[in-house]
């Protein structure tokens, strides 16, 4: 199986100690966004886990003890965007993040660290110009240190909306003209520029509209093959492996207004007061009313013959 961390909240930046507490454990329970007294429970196991997924936009925290997973197959994808304090108020500097991507890709290899530059939006500040050169910028540096970068546009969701008011779509001139740039600048690194649930309008410079999180993505990583029943699309378009999340939503602190995962900061820091780092749930504890239910976890390895897939 697949083990997501960073679909609704940022472990690695502000939760490290309670993920390396579970590590240490072997086990993690989760509760379920949609039915709140049902508690899942996943062993942390390389014999189940195929591949462990981080998304974040501060791997920095997780550093210092990263031996602790070495005995789990990895894949993270780092998010790096031009955004200042008024936007992103607790996000580290970009120089900073890129320090800390180059040392994971160095030590896992750069196949198994991707670059997210998302969601882009448009406005007086952040115009055009700047994130042909805000992204190059970030190219460059990464040129030697992974092989994907992800980009997506802003979605307006109702709480998008609502926490970021001031924001727009992006107009199909400026989208085209972002694909044409940043897809010159990927082919210059040697970086495959990818969306995800952005339809193909972009494919004609070379961009791959594929997914970001999909068998195939991991399968490379891991360098495996990987039995998953190809699943329903999601949105009509998206394959990614996005289950088995153990985050939860409304508890990250990096504050980015365009944030898909928060619906309040007063609903964050209420949260962020029950996080213990050694109770085996990332808020709160386990009630009297909780239901405990064990996931099914089995390997989806395949035995056949390691996949050779690797980019460059």
């Amino acid at each position: 199986m697949i083990l997501n961390t960073g679909l609704r909240t940022d472990i690695p930046g502000f939760f490290s100690e309670w993920f390396y507490n579970r590590i240490d454990d072997g086990f993690v329970y989760v509760r379920n966004p949609y039915a709140k007294n049902q508690i899942y429970s996943y062993k942390l196991d390389p014999e189940f886990i195929d591949c462990i997924i981080f998304c974040t936009k501060n791997p920095r925290p997780m550093l210092e003890n990263l031996e602790k997973i070495d005995k789990f197959n990895q894949y993270w994808q780092i998010t790096i965007t031009p955004y200042e304090k008024e936007v992103e108020p607790n996000v580290p500097p970009v120089d900073n993040v890129l320090e800390s991507f180059k040392y994971l890709s160095n030590r896992l290899g750069k196949e198994n660290v991707t670059l997210r530059y998302d969601p882009i939006f448009i406005n007086e500040k952040y115009t055009l110009e700047t994130h042909i050169e805000s992204f190059e910028y970030i190219a460059d540096s990464l040129s030697a240190y992974t092989t994907e970068a992800i980009i997506s546009f802003i979605d307006l969701y109702e709480k998008t909306k609502r926490n970021f008011p001031k924001t727009k779509e992006v107009n199909k001139d400026e989208r085209l003209m972002i694909g044409k740039e940043f897809a010159r600048i990927g082919k210059k690194n040697n970086i495959l520029i990818k969306t995800c649930v952005e339809g193909t309008e972009l494919d004609k410079f070379g961009i791959d509209s594929s997914g970001c999180m999909t068998k195939e993505v991991i399968e490379r990583a891991i360098n495996k093959n990987l039995n998953i029943p190809k699943q329903k699309a999601r949105k009509g378009q998206c394959y990614c492996l996005l289950n088995n999340d153990i985050g939860e939503y409304n508890t990250c602190p990096h504050g980015c207004l365009y944030c898909y995962a928060n619906s309040n900061k007063k609903l964050v820091n209420r949260n962020l007061k029950l996080h213990n780092p050694k109770s085996p749930i990332l808020i709160g504890g386990i009630n009297e009313e909780d239901i405990i239910i064990e996931r099914k976890q089995e390997s989806c390895i395949s035995n056949e013959k390691t996949k050779q897939t690797r980019l460059f």
